[in-house]
């Protein structure tokens, strides 16, 4: 039966959410990479693959939200609280620039007073500035409250975030797209259809967006699966979605440090399954933020046609203990050490 299932995906056939749980739960390990892997080079039989430079820029910390597994996040009224001056985020900028950058991934928490104005003029004022430097930003959880906080349609609060600057959007804050997990996991963020409904309406708005996953705490295999077949329908529907990014829970300095972090074998698997379950996303990209260069690299032979960014600043996954780097040299020896040209592309996977 295993056999047969992965012989399906090899031919380019759809399977099952009930055949995915089956793959999860029993294919070997090997043998479900080397299927992701002819799956990956049958949509990707470019001989290179690909990476980005970026820089994640946090611009607050404070967040109305209440999520156990995020060791970021601040109440207005905690002494390391903050709100990014405009001065600073234009030296990160400025930084990303040198260094060869294209773009910020610009997130934070929810901050429970900053009107749409504040995103508004901050994304005119950077654009302005900075005017071919793409701005990824405010994950999905943030246009939620952006909407809610602001008493506003949801398509209304995108097309003037669009209209001020905003180039695409990313994939955080989905965590598992299941009810029962997102209620254990966090308070006063947005579900799973408000979640799948901002890029739904990003999407109808000519938008692109990218999808990830955090796993490896409450949620069980079929989970996974029920999360992974929320994506693929909207990505059925809309076609916005230009690429998956799956990362295991970290977790240290949070209030589920009790749970036991997952192993690279468990990441590899999972991103496996994921290259084959998500037929019509095109690039999945390796997590080696939070896995390590090696498991990073191996990523690239598990389904992962993209090594994922220099990342010049991260600050949410180092707050919960994990801090991986590798130089841009690094990151290209991975990808030839495979036998692949490294090139450098944007957020929309075009080639720089």
């Amino acid at each position: 039966m295993i056999a047969e299932l992965l012989q399906k995906a090899i031919d380019g056939k759809r399977i099952t959410p009930e055949e995915g749980l089956l793959l999860l739960e029993k294919a070997d390990l090997l043998t479900l990479g080397e299927v992701a892997n002819k799956v990956c080079n049958k949509l990707h039989p470019e001989s290179y693959r690909t990476f980005n430079i970026d820089r994640n820029i946090n611009y607050t910390n404070i967040c109305a939200a209440v999520c156990d597994f995020c060791a970021f996040y601040r109440k207005s009224s905690d002494a390391d609280a903050y709100v990014l001056p405009r001065e600073e985020i234009y030296k990160k900028i400025e930084e990303t620039i040198a260094l060869g950058g294209d773009q910020t991934l610009l997130q934070g928490g929810l901050h429970p007073t900053l009107k749409l104005e504040w995103y508004e003029d901050l994304l005119r004022d950077l654009k302005t500035r900075y005017p071919k430097f793409n701005l990824h930003a405010f994950s999905p959880p943030e246009i939620w409250h952006f909407h809610k906080l602001n008493k506003l349609p949801l398509k209304e609060v995108l097309q003037r975030l669009k209209d001020a600057g905003l180039g695409s959007l990313p994939g955080g804050g989905g965590e598992i797209l299941a009810a029962r997990v997102r209620k254990l996991l966090t308070k006063n963020k947005c579900l799973t259809e408000e979640w799948l409904e901002v890029h739904r309406v990003w999407h109808n708005l000519g938008g692109k967006s990218t999808c990830t996953m955090m796993f490896g705490h409450v949620e069980t295999l079929a989970e996974r699966i029920e999360h992974l077949e929320k994506l693929r329908q909207l990505q059925d529907e809309t076609g916005g979605f230009t690429a998956f990014i799956c990362w295991t829970f970290q977790p240290e300095n949070t209030e589920m440090a009790h749970i036991s972090p997952t192993g690279g074998f468990e990441y590899l698997r999972t991103q496996a399954l994921a290259r084959i379950y998500l037929d019509n996303i095109p690039n999945i990209q390796s997590s080696w933020v939070t896995q390590g260069g090696k498991i990073g690299q191996l990523a690239l032979q598990f389904g992962a046609n993209d090594m994922g960014s220099l990342m010049i600043e991260e600050n949410v996954v180092s707050s919960a203990g994990t801090v991986y780097h590798l130089s841009l040299d690094e990151i290209k020896n991975s990808i030839r050490e495979l036998g692949y040209l490294p090139k450098q592309r944007n957020v929309f996977y075009q080639l720089i």
